[in-house]
């Protein structure tokens, strides 16, 4: 039967509180539903889609392409076309109301409410939860599906809130939408979301400037346009693709690097693969060339000069092809999340863009008009803030999560984060993050990830239910074997050689860490071992 938060007795107890109408959160409900749990969700926002609720600002698509972001529930895709290779923000609102249709999902789920706090009862083996709605919620289980971008980034601007414009992060937009046209607008930051409002806002305003710190090392999309007949086609090969993408490194079914060193083939064959790979488009050319592109700085540097050489071709000014593609390269290709781009670089042949370089020209306050950097001010209309995410932890920390032993989640990871297999932390008892740090989270494919580590968690409910226990925990030496393994794993790639989010180095005073994990079946495949051994690393009780 459908739960309603606001019609439960006093003292009546889930089985298991989701937070979070995303992705993740979706699949965690309609399966453990299906395997009879009591289960609720609540989400913030109005309606479903998690990031894709919140990101509808000018441009906002996905950056995975068909079939690859979506269920792999047959009943979803069997009568679901998509318009587009890489969808839109609003097509994606779409996607989630046929899942809901399908599905019947919303019933069971609390929009517009937000958790506030959550402690363990160590007494009674359950997790009390605080909403802004007043709604208190006891539950068994706490599943924690927030995504890595939950909580935007704004950095310390003096005088940010003078300013008398529109001034929007792109992950806060307003609902009801706002146009460029004939408005002077500036846009701080280049990373997705910057390019993608970049390339709008290029079209009708009067004039557009364009903050830039670190050059976007951007891949071109290679969008196009899906029929119906064309989609009949791609269905047909829909069960193997899906079956492919849990085997793949990064959650996708078509993208698959040659298994040979990018330094020991023949430039032309080099040459070769990277053409191919760029034509694709996507996120071919990032995890789709040489085995060993983001391991070794030699390869790297064959992929970045590819990158430079083809990106230059299509900007004019010299001195401005110099600063959005430098000679030598800013980070080593690929460690910083690619963003996908349709027009981007011709932007900055048109009268009306401008490019301000703020490590030459900082940014010194935000006016009542617009931003002082150290040349002058430069007036807006709008000023967009295209500053990321405090990424992976961020959306988790911003809740007061205490354990058993009172401490808060943000404490324990003062210092950096510690967890077990990305999903359980010691002294946080019958608690579960998805998509969350030191699991694969931003270098897996969203849907493909919702689905293995949320069978995962399915199961692990499953097996204390069927086994009679009330508790589970990760112990504390799981949890450091665990971390000092992922901070292994990266250290044999190029990854922390970037100051990036995947680092969580884009926050200033965050410690910095890789808060990801490399490889999705070798993930994987740990994972179920443990399960195997009857979930060794974890006290069972």
């Amino acid at each position: 039967m459908p739960y309603d938060l606001n019609t439960l007795k006093a003292g009546e107890k889930l089985d298991a509180l989701i937070v979070g109408a995303g992705f993740n959160g979706l699949y965690q409900l309609y399966n453990l539903r299906k395997q009879g749990f009591s289960v609720c969700l609540v989400d913030a926002g109005a309606d479903l889609g998690g990031t894709w609720y919140w990101n509808c600002y000018p441009g906002a698509r996905v950056d995975s392409h068909v079939p690859n972001y979506e269920y792999s529930l047959e009943e979803i895709w069997q009568d679901w076309n998509w318009p587009e290779r890489f969808p839109s923000w609003d097509e994606l609102r779409r996607y989630f109301q046929h899942v809901d249709k399908k599905l019947q999902l919303s019933q069971d789920i609390q929009f517009r409410t937000r958790v506030t706090s959550a402690q363990f009862d160590a007494d009674l083996d359950q997790w009390q939860i605080q909403t802004d709605q007043g709604i208190d919620i006891r539950a068994r289980h706490f599943i924690l599906c927030t995504g890595f971008a939950a909580k935007a980034y704004v950095p310390d601007y003096r005088g940010i809130d003078q300013f008398r414009g529109d001034c929007h992060h792109t992950a806060l937009w307003p609902q009801e939408g706002l146009s460029f046209a004939g408005k002077r607008v500036g846009v701080i930051g280049t990373g997705a979301s910057g390019v993608q409002v970049v390339q709008e806002a290029s079209k009708d305003a009067a004039h557009l400037t364009v903050f830039q710190r670190t050059p976007i090392l951007a891949l071109p999309m290679r969008q196009r346009k899906l029929d119906e007949a064309t989609q009949r086609e791609m269905k047909k090969s829909y069960p193997e693709n899906f079956r492919k993408r849990r085997e793949d490194f990064g959650g996708f079914c078509d993208i698959t690097p040659v298994d040979k060193s990018a330094l020991e083939v023949t430039p032309q064959e080099r040459q070769a693969v990277y053409e191919e790979a760029w034509a694709k488009g996507g996120f071919h050319y990032w995890v789709g060339t040489f085995n060993d592109v983001l391991l070794d700085p030699a390869a790297n540097r064959t992929a970045y000069d590819f990158w430079r050489d083809k990106t230059r071709q299509r900007i004019h000014d010299p001195a401005l092809a110099e600063k959005l593609a430098p000679t030598d390269p800013p980070h080593p290709f690929g460690t910083k999340r690619p963003s996908l781009e349709q027009w981007y670089y011709e932007v900055f042949n048109q009268p009306n863009v401008t490019l301000v370089d703020i490590r030459e020209n900082p940014i010194e306050e935000i006016t009542e008009t617009g931003v002082l950097t150290a040349e002058g001010e430069h007036r807006f209309d709008i000023l967009v803030l295209a500053t990321g995410f405090d990424a992976v932890t961020g959306g988790l920390t911003q809740i007061d999560i205490r354990g058993s032993d009172g401490i808060s989640l943000k404490e324990k990871w003062t210092d950096g984060v510690k967890d077990h297999l990305g999903i359980a932390v010691s002294g946080f008892p019958n608690m579960f993050i998805l998509y969350g740090p030191l699991s694969p989270a931003g270098l897996c494919n969203g849907p493909t990830c919702a689905e293995l580590q949320g069978e995962w968690v399915v199961d692990c409910l499953s097996y204390l239910r069927d086994e009679n226990l009330s508790r589970i925990e990760a112990s504390t030496q799981a949890e450091d074997a665990w971390t000092q393994h992922v901070s292994e794993v990266a250290a044999g790639t190029l990854f922390p050689q970037a100051d990036s989010w995947y680092m969580g180095a884009n926050v200033p005073g965050k410690p910095r860490q890789f808060l990801n994990y490399f490889d999705v079946p070798m993930y994987m495949e740990q994972c179920n071992e443990i399960a195997a051994k009857g979930y060794q690393g974890f006290e069972l009780s």
